[in-house]
């Protein structure tokens, strides 16, 4: 019983205490809702970046599947220079010059990644129809930030030659920025923040093409040219009947967040020299996403190899 003349009442301390614990539970709540959406959101990103890498590996091993030698439709005249040829090219795969080292998480400061971007053109041969397809990446970009391209074009009456679509493709590579990029119709953009784009080629036995390859042994290929590098990744043509009896493709992805991050260092990138966006890229190895595939080629003729 209360006194007479008194009425129930919450003390002063009692209403602290309860919106003390009200607003522990709300903190609490908002907590679990933000880790929530953050998990949801890089589920999200992960998925887009997934999809899109799938889609572009199975649009690249595709192409490989379809590479056809062009015999000697013309006489071959190879040289030691990848960009000075006249006969048509079944294969051509050179590196661009532009590699990203990133920091591996949990290891010594001098153990990093090595991502290499190499550009690769096929030629191909459907419906009595020569078709060619190249794929490379701008790192000069300053739209976006390692946007992947695919250029096709087909030989058909009134069109160029294989080789003229040969050159078509390597005038693409030849000025840092790719201008031509913007306007040619032949040239699609597939996707963006690729770091990584490796291509290795091998013949029957499941030996990596070199010049002189394996180990010194001079094994002897037909119709090719390679240039090998210290970074021991290889420059090649291959041209008339011959082509690699499998190749293996490998692709790095930056997440989205990740790329949209490296964006807002500013995308403009002077040709040779370090990017807005390197020294941040350099410590998020475990913010690119790897697709690996290798790929048999049916057309190959295990008798180049001999």
């Amino acid at each position: 019983m209360w006194p007479a003349g008194t009425r129930a009442a919450f003390s002063l301390i009692e209403i602290l205490l309860v919106v003390t614990l009200l607003s522990l539970i709300m903190l609490a709540l908002m907590a679990v809702f933000n880790s929530t959406q953050t998990a949801f959101r890089a589920s999200i990103t992960q998925t887009d970046v997934l999809q899109g890498g799938r889609a572009t590996m199975d649009m690249i091993t595709s192409d490989f599947r379809q590479m056809s030698p062009s015999d000697n439709i013309y006489a071959p005249n190879l040289t030691s220079n990848l960009n000075n040829i006249s006969s048509p090219v079944n294969f051509w795969l050179s590196r661009q010059g532009v590699t990203l080292y990133q920091s591996l998480i949990g290891v010594s400061q001098n153990q990093v990644r090595t991502n290499q971007i190499q550009s690769f053109f096929i030629l191909s041969y459907q419906n009595q129809v020569w078709k060619g397809v190249g794929y490379f990446v701008d790192p000069y970009s300053t739209n976006y930030i390692f946007p992947l391209y695919r250029y096709d074009s087909s030989v058909i009456p009134g069109r160029p030659t294989p080789i003229q679509i040969f050159s078509a493709f390597l005038d693409n590579l030849s000025i840092p920025g790719f201008p031509a990029s913007d306007n040619n119709t032949n040239i699609h953009h597939l996707l963006d923040g690729v770091v990584h784009l490796n291509v290795r080629a091998y013949d029957p036995n499941g030996v990596q093409l070199t010049n002189g390859y394996p180990f010194g042994q001079s094994y002897v290929i037909h119709n090719a040219t390679f240039i090998n590098y210290p970074s021991s990744e290889v420059s090649m043509i291959l041209c008339s009947n011959t082509l690699p009896a499998a190749v293996e493709i490998q692709l790095g992805v930056l997440e989205d967040r990740t790329l949209s991050r490296a964006a807002s260092f500013g995308l403009v990138a002077p040709p040779n020299s370090t990017y807005n966006y390197s020294n941040y890229l350099s410590q998020q190895s475990g913010k690119v996403h790897l697709f690996r595939q290798r790929v048999t080629i049916p057309n190959a003729d295990p008798t180049v190899y001999q």
